[in-house]
């Protein structure tokens, strides 16, 4: 699925190791309610979700609404067919980081309903903010489900291990041994379009001694 928009974010053989992979999904009817709740409020005048941008994505049942707060991208997914959210994808500062790096990085999760996964939402999501520049660092866990798709998203944009350490980015490698995974402090991240390793070190201070 492609999502051929502007930018939202305005300014910007081989079988891995893996990461922690322990994240409990969220009960269905949580977020059948969480996203029926955000549905309402979209269409209810007067809210603040009220009249968020509608973009299209290439297939015409789904559109996504996104806005910003506190530096925060907030992406929804809207099935317009069936007048419900199908999911949403949030990129999140990361408080483990500095203000530095804090300008360049921030830190995706996601929650779609197993209606809609595997359509391809998520990775268009991720894309899009990929594409527009923004890097992407994982949070301490990981779902299986996302593992899966930053590993899908590594074919086309560089991946790589960092380990996060009194703010700062100590960089790992492209490739890590699969002890250097279990401490919390070991995230992997993804560059986003435009940059090389050395101008995302120079830009948010990581160190790569």
């Amino acid at each position: 699925m492609n999502l051929a928009i502007p930018p939202f974010w305005a300014s910007w053989l081989y079988r891995p190791v893996e990461l922690r992979i322990d994240v409990s999904p969220i009960p269905p009817h949580q977020l059948e309610g969480e996203c029926a709740s955000i549905h309402d409020r979209i269409h209810t005048p007067g809210d603040r979700l009220h009249g968020l941008p509608e973009i299209p994505l290439s297939d015409p049942r789904f559109a996504i609404r996104y806005r910003s707060a506190d530096g925060e991208f907030y992406v929804y997914v809207e099935d317009q067919l069936e007048h419900r959210i199908a999911g949403f994808t949030v990129f999140n500062r990361l408080i483990e980081l500095d203000k530095r790096a804090d300008r360049y990085i921030r830190g995706p999760h996601s929650r779609y309903d197993p209606a809609y996964q595997r359509r391809g939402l998520a990775s268009c999501i991720y894309r899009w903010a990929l594409d527009a520049g923004l890097c992407l660092v994982t949070g301490a866990r990981q779902s299986p489900g996302a593992h899966a798709l930053w590993h899908k998203l590594a074919a086309s944009h560089r991946l790589g291990y960092v380990d996060i350490n009194n703010k700062k980015m100590h960089y790992l490698g492209d490739r890590v041994a699969p002890e250097r995974l279990d401490p919390l402090s070991t995230r992997m991240f993804l560059l986003g379009q435009g940059w090389s390793l050395g101008s995302f070190a120079a830009a948010t201070g990581m160190r790569c001694d």
